[in-house]
Order: C-alpha cells, then sequence, then structure tokens
C-alpha cells in the first residue's frame, strides 16, 4: 500500500480559529508534540500566510518570523512549512522565513491564476525548499482549467501540486475527478487540502488519496477556517484501519489532539449551520468570521450573505464584498 505524507496545518490555518492570536510559547508547545507524533510537515504563519497579520485579514498576537524562529528550533523529525499568497506576502517574506528555518514553501493562488506563483516558486527553489503550489477554490474552474494552470506550477518548478478546496463545497466524486485528471497530467507529486464545511473533510481526503493523493492536510482537532480542516488525529487512524503507510504515531497524534491541543483551544472549531453554508454556497473558509460580523451591523441573515456571495463567485481578498453584500440587504429590508 502506498505512503502517505501528512501536513499539519494547525499552526496556520488553524490560526482562524483563534483570530491568529496563537502565543509564541503555545505555538512551540503544539509544534513539539507534533513533532514527537511524528507528523511529517508542521506548516506555519498567519492564517493568510506570511505577512497576513493586517488590518484586512487581523492582526497576530506573534510574527510569523517570531513563530517561525521559535518552533523551529524545537522541532526534530519534522519539516517546517509555511504559506505564501502572492499579494500578501513577497519573496523577502520567504526568505527572511527561510532564514528562520523554514524547509517547506507552500505558495497558494486562486486556481486560474498559478501564474502569479511563478517568482514565488522559482525564489524557494533556489534557497533549497521543497516547494508546493497549492491551487485555492478548486470548485470555481472546469477541470480542465484546473489541469493547466498546475501544469504551469510544476513548469515553474514545484515538487508538488495541490488541489484544494478551500470553500469544502466539493463532494467525493469532484475530488476523485480532478485528483485523477492531475495524476494523469503531472508528473510530480499531487496533494489535497480539504475544508469540513459540508463534513466532508476525512471522506474527501480518502477520496483524494485513492484517485492517487500522496500528501494530505489535516489539522488538530479539525482547527481552521470555516468548519475547519480534516482532524490530523482522525486522519492518521483512517489510513492505518485502511492500510497506508504513514510516519504519524496513532497513539501520539491522538493525545496531542486531546491533551495539548485542547487545553490550548478548548473550543476548538465546530461545524454550525453557517459553516456549512460556506460549502454549500462555495464561498472561501476564511469569510466566515467577516461575515457574522457583516451580518451583526448590518441586521441580515448571514446565509443570506454566504448565498449572495456564492452566486457573485467573490474570492479570498474581496473581503470588502461581504460588507458591500451586507448593506445592500439592509437596503432592501
Amino acid at each position: 500500500m502506498k505512503k502517505i505524507w501528512l501536513t499539519d496545518t494547525t499552526l496556520r490555518d488553524g490560526s482562524h480559529s483563534v483570530s491568529h492570536q496563537y502565543s509564541i510559547d503555545q505555538a512551540v508547545t503544539i509544534a513539539k508534540a507534533l513533532d514527537d507524533a511524528e507528523i511529517d510537515i508542521i506548516e506555519i504563519s498567519h492564517g493568510d500566510g506570511l505577512a497576513g497579520s493586517s488590518l484586512q485579514y487581523g492582526f497576530s498576537k506573534a510574527t510569523d518570523n517570531d513563530l517561525i524562529k521559535e518552533v523551529s528550533g524545537v522541532i526534530k523529525n519534522s519539516k517546517l512549512a509555511v504559506l505564501i499568497l502572492p499579494g500578501i506576502g513577497t519573496s523577502a517574506d520567504l526568505e527572511i522565513a527561510r532564514k528562520y528555518g523554514a524547509e517547506v514553501a507552500r505558495v497558494a493562488t486562486h486556481v486560474t491564476e498559478a501564474d502569479v506563483s511563478q517568482q514565488h516558486i522559482k525564489v524557494a527553489k533556489s534557497m533549497g525548499m521543497k516547494t508546493v503550489g497549492f491551487l485555492m477554490m478548486v470548485h470555481m474552474a472546469p477541470v480542465e482549467n484546473l489541469v493547466e494552470q498546475a501544469k504551469l506550477m510544476e513548469s515553474y518548478g514545484a515538487d508538488i501540486v495541490y488541489c484544494t478546496d478551500s470553500s469544502g463545497a466539493l463532494l467525493p466524486d469532484g475530488v476523485k475527478e480532478r485528483i485523477t485528471a492531475l495524476k494523469e497530467n503531472l508528473s510530480v507529486d499531487i496533494g489535497f487540502h480539504a475544508h469540513d464545511n459540508l463534513n466532508l473533510a476525512i471522506g474527501n481526503s480518502l477520496a483524494a488519496i485513492e484517485a492517487g493523493a500522496t500528501y494530505v492536510d489535516c489539522s488538530l482537532n479539525g482547527a481552521g477556517a470555516g468548519a475547519g480542516n480534516a482532524r490530523t488525529e482522525s486522519l492518521v487512524a483512517v489510513l492505518k484501519k485502511s492500510g497506508y503507510e504513514t510516519n504519524a504515531d496513532l497513539y501520539k497524534t491522538l493525545d496531542t489532539a486531546e491533551k495539548v491541543f485542547r487545553k490550548i483551544v478548548p473550543e476548538a472549531t465546530r461545524p454550525n449551520d453557517l459553516t456549512l453554508m460556506l460549502g454549500y454556497a462555495g464561498v472561501y473558509s476564511s469569510f466566515l468570521l467577516h461575515t457574522y460580523k457583516a451580518a451583526e451591523k448590518f441586521h441580515v441573515d448571514p446565509r443570506e450573505i454566504l448565498v449572495e456571495l456564492g452566486k457573485r463567485k467573490v474570492v479570498g481578498g474581496q473581503e470588502d464584498s461581504i460588507i458591500e453584500v451586507a448593506y445592500e440587504m439592509s437596503q432592501k429590508k
């Protein structure tokens, strides 16, 4: 049975679930436990990637550089990864992250905008980093377009190309179709990142693996934007029960989720009606908290905001549209 490599995103995507307020001590504690459980890759940064700490995306409690520096000093088994979105983070941010100990660069773009990743992928490769092309919101493009964009990232030097269900909008058949197409048309490894907005993160991750993905993302207790990601502890158990090979130690992973992470974040990400609507409407998972605030401010139904955002095909970086939609709805009341 093939080997599956796990990237735990608790300290990056999971940052959304704590409004980016991880302290350095908390990050170090979580990272040490994940490292001891032999999780392959640990991702860390602001939830919106390097340099994401801002008025628009939310300010972090600790800087990316401090988090990277301190965490890289305590892990021995895992590789440390960072996420960077061109237009938010710069090549200079990536170079500093490398200086402080990051070994894996995950360069993320919208599914139709792979061309903006070229500079960052090449910079990461030039510094000897394992480099991932991270195509987001994949439900918004036809499969043939996804393949075209993935080929661009491969041509720039990406070692792995990810199919990222940022809205948690895909069903298992849609996952299989996309991963199969990438597997058939690319020579690099394929990865998958799920969100649990339709409560399908584990099922979709397994569907991706069955279709050929060998890298899969997860987070402790599912912490992440929207309803969160595939639960690390659940995914490790499912992989072992299914006969897949993985480096992760099941009992240590369970202990990390229950005895370490839950003590730091007692109220971990929980699915609810609004996170389900993110998946139903196909809206970017990190829009959740912004939508809550806009609905409260303008006294409108947050579910209707999400449906309208989905109709308008709003993507990450267009958070201002949430306010616009909420305001327009309030004027019709």
